[in-house]
């Protein structure tokens, strides 16, 4: 039988996040922290939490709350948007970091021209400890409802069609998430999001050849694209082209020194120490093991 779910008091939850006076009164300006006798579940904690991060980082209770309001917009379906987006302060504005695009809280509007590689990495170590897909809420149909309202609006808006690409690819429709990803491309060409989900698209196929083309086109886009050198090299590996993989394997290792991902990446150019030759019974060489 399942453990009800936990609930905490105000007491808990100022201790667990530190919250100074100054904090706690912020917070309850947006609505997070109620009166004492509320309880507060986990997800109110972790939303709580990333509002006062915001505002460490230096944003106003007037910006947090525009984000909080955009962020309802743009994750229609989710329960608590400050504990199901990932959002952070950059450039003196609050923006939603989602499968790698990066948005504007309060408007949604994409915001392309950014480096995705502390965005990848932090990622790529979430995932690593078990947060499965830590950016946006889980795929259903009143996500993809809302992309497609979307889209139906503004269909230029290349940032969208690429989310909605990730939904339907996620949700294993995969012809589907091929022609939203093509619609991005058509509507920004330089969509390097885009190329690169149509590289792991192919990939999911067992198309290793187009995955190798998409994976190009995304770094001829964006050279220092991190994801794109990992997962090109994987598919070279897998096309019998080792040489040409090191050359991503270390490129990737150029852009991203720390990560669990680093750490695989050095595991494909370290040439393994071979194992003494033992005699069979005949004298003959075992053959090796198979990968």
């Amino acid at each position: 039988m399942p453990q009800p779910e936990r609930i905490f008091t105000l007491r808990e939850l100022t201790r667990l996040l530190r919250l100074t006076p100054k904090r706690a009164a912020q917070l309850k300006r947006l609505g997070l922290l109620r009166a004492d006798t509320a309880g507060y579940r986990f997800r109110d904690i972790v939303a709580a939490r990333a509002a006062a991060s915001l505002l460490g980082e230096g944003a106003t209770v007037r910006q947090v709350r525009a984000a909080l309001d955009g962020a309802k917009r743009l994750a229609p379906g989710a329960e608590s948007p400050l504990a199901e987006l990932r959002l952070l302060v950059h450039d003196q504005r609050i923006v939603v970091e989602q499968d790698r695009l990066r948005l504007d809280a309060r408007t949604g509007q994409g915001l392309l021209d950014f480096s995705t590689g502390d965005l990848e990495r932090e990622t790529r170590e979430s995932l690593a400890m078990g947060m499965v897909r830590p950016l946006v809420p889980p795929a259903d149909a009143a996500d993809v409802d809302a992309y497609e309202r979307v889209v139906g609006i503004d269909p230029h808006y290349a940032a969208a069609w690429n989310n909605l690409g990730l939904l339907q690819h996620r949700m294993g429709r995969y012809e589907k998430a091929g022609a939203c990803y093509r619609a991005a491309l058509e509507a920004d060409d330089s969509c390097c999001q885009a190329a690169f989900n149509l590289g792991s698209l192919h990939e999911d196929l067992d198309d290793i050849t187009t995955a190798i083309v998409w994976y190009r086109r995304a770094l001829e886009m964006e050279p220092d694209y991190a994801d794109a050198h990992f997962n090109l090299a994987g598919v070279l590996g897998k096309a019998g082209q080792p040489d040409a993989a090191a050359l991503h394997w270390r490129r990737y290792l150029e852009l991203d020194l720390g990560s669990p991902w680093a750490q695989i990446a050095r595991s494909h150019l370290e040439e393994p120490t071979p194992p003494p030759d033992l005699p069979d019974d005949d004298g003959d060489e075992k053959p090796e093991a198979g990968a």
